[in-house]
Formats: structure tokens, C-alpha cells, sequence
């Protein structure tokens, strides 16, 4: 479909799919996670083998490289232009503001704290958008605020809104 799945669309869509066993979003969401922190592991053994000057660091970033896009490809089935970069990036960055978030409530600071949080997960809704074909960019307008009862106007705020209502990673 080439617009935005209305929410009641969108909820029989993903329990249609669950019922299939053609998508589990817990595992998926759990998965996602774990390639956040293979990207993360890469660019600690880049850093580590420049710091160092030990290039045996750089060899362990290939091996989980290698890792990291095979467990990608689990996730990002199929993909046009550059969705397959452009995926990665988001978890990375979404993964970078948790971090920075964490930090800056450890420091007390928890308007900053909160401000990070947010735009990670609307960087992990628009990840979870793009790769269940949830929106398509030039129909991103498209999509109704009454159908998620939601403030917000960007299409993060709306994708997470749609990220909430689906992605329950309590269900086992």
C-alpha cells in the first residue's frame, strides 16, 4: 500500500501477520537492539585499534561487521536506494542519544536526559517505519492525527505513536 496504514489497518495488519508466525516484533525488536550494539563494538575497535596502533582490532571490527550484516539482513528483507545504509545509521544514532541521554540524567540534568530519549526513539520509530513499509516518504502527509490521538506533527512523533500500539516486546 502506498500510503500510511491508518492505525485499525495497521493493528489488523501486524496481528494478521503475528497470527502467520510471518513477524514477531519482540524478537525483531530485541534483534535490533543487539545491532546496535555491534555497530557500537565497531566503532570501538576502530577506535581502540587507531588509539593502539594494533591492527588485530581492526580485524575483530570485520568479524563483527560481518556479524552485524547478517543479523541486518533479518530485519531489512528487502530495501530500495540507500534504506539499507540509511537503517543502520538510525540504530547507531538512536543508540548514540540513549547514551547521551544516560549520561546526562547520571549528571542530573534530566531535561536533557528526557529531550535525548525522545529523539532516539523517534529515530528508532522512523527505523521500525521505514522497514515495515509503514510509510512511503512521498505519502508521509498522509497520515491522520485523529487515528493517533497524538500532539505531535512530525512523522517520528506519528511513527511512534505507531511503534507503541504494535511493537509490544512483552508478549512472549
Amino acid at each position: 500500500m502506498s500510503e500510511i496504514l491508518n492505525l485499525n489497518e495497521l493493528v489488523e495488519k501486524v496481528d494478521q501477520l503475528k497470527k502467520d508466525n510471518a513477524l514477531d516484533l519482540s524478537s525483531d525488536q530485541d534483534l535490533s537492539i543487539a545491532i546496535m550494539n555491534l555497530v557500537s563494538i565497531e566503532e570501538h575497535f576502530f577506535f581502540t585499534g587507531a588509539k593502539t596502533g594494533n591492527d588485530k582490532y581492526y580485524d575483530l571490527l570485520t568479524e563483527v561487521r560481518e556479524m552485524r550484516k547478517q543479523l541486518l539482513k533479518r530485519i531489512i528483507k528487502e530495501y530500495e536506494g540507500e534504506v539499507w545504509c540509511i537503517s543502520k545509521h538510525m540504530l547507531a544514532a538512536s543508540y548514540r542519544l540513549m547514551e547521551v541521554g544516560t549520561k546526562a540524567q547520571a549528571k542530573g540534568n534530566k531535561e536533557d536526559a528526557k529531550e535525548m530519549f525522545q529523539k532516539a526513539y523517534d529515530l528508532y520509530s522512523l527505523f521500525w517505519g521505514l522497514n515495515m513499509k509503514l510509510i512511503d516518504i512521498g505519502e508521509v502527509k498522509k497520515i491522520d492525527d485523529n487515528d493517533l490521538n497524538v500532539k505531535k506533527q512530525t512523522v517520528a512523533g506519528k511513527l511512534g505513536a505507531l511503534v507503541k500500539k504494535v511493537v509490544d516486546c512483552c508478549i512472549e
